[in-house]
């Protein structure tokens, strides 16, 4: 049987930033605050919405009160869910996806992105019917880097008693998820990341999706 690979979305399948960066602005417009550049919004990817909105927040020196946090959330979700036109897959990452699909590998997707704009941004791609499962940011009580999504991910794909497994991402948070859960870790090296790509100790770092197909296709 051939080995499951769960991929991270956002900085690994999917260059989601500018999407994320018009849904922000719209919340800073809306509450009459500078907006931020699109660099900032990159950096604040990878942690899940929550996280996300209290960055913007600390960005724009307003208070860490929960009322507004929550309410901020709620219209940058409002935002994210629709916000689809601006997404674009990373060159080869779909065809990537539809080899490794050919070649008999069982697919699962673990993102922090919650699961509603995870759903509408595959359907928005057509890529939804690649995928066994898919875990969102808010389908569990923990998200990454906790490993609990991806050991969720690999058991619905039939991979948690042993079998051969992968875990592809782009990001520091990906890398301490997959070490957390002892599966090898892949890593995309043109997404959000911010370190060193070796401080992250990937098995492989690739910059081209058809380096992945072929080493995930060598025997082992």
């Amino acid at each position: 049987m051939r080995p499951a690979v769960v991929f991270d979305l956002d900085g690994t399948l999917i260059d989601s930033a500018p999407d994320l960066h018009a849904a922000a602005n719209a919340v800073l417009k809306a509450e009459g605050l500078a907006p931020l550049t699109l660099a900032q919004a990159r950096g604040f990817v990878g942690n899940g919405a929550p996280v996300f909105v209290q960055r913007m927040m600390a960005a724009r020196g307003l208070p860490e009160a929960p009322e507004l946090h929550a309410r901020l959330l709620a219209r940058f979700l409002e935002h994210y869910e629709a916000g689809v036109q601006l997404t674009r897959p990373y060159p080869g990452a779909i065809e990537a996806l539809r080899s490794l699909q050919a070649a008999g590998f069982r697919l699962g997707l673990c993102t922090n992105k919650p699961f509603g704009p995870t759903q509408a941004v595959l359907a928005h791609l057509k890529l939804s019917g690649l995928f066994g499962t898919v875990v969102g940011g808010d389908s569990l009580p923990r998200r990454k880097p906790d490993p609990a999504p991806l050991h969720h991910a690999l058991a619905a794909l039939g991979a948690d008693g042993g079998a051969a497994a992968f875990f592809v991402g782009d990001s520091e948070v990906d890398a301490e998820c997959a070490h957390a859960a002892g599966v090898p870790f892949a890593l995309f090296t043109e997404g959000y990341r911010k370190s060193p790509a070796e401080s992250l100790r990937p098995a492989l770092a690739f910059d081209d999706y058809t380096a992945l197909v072929s080493w995930l296709s060598q025997p082992r």
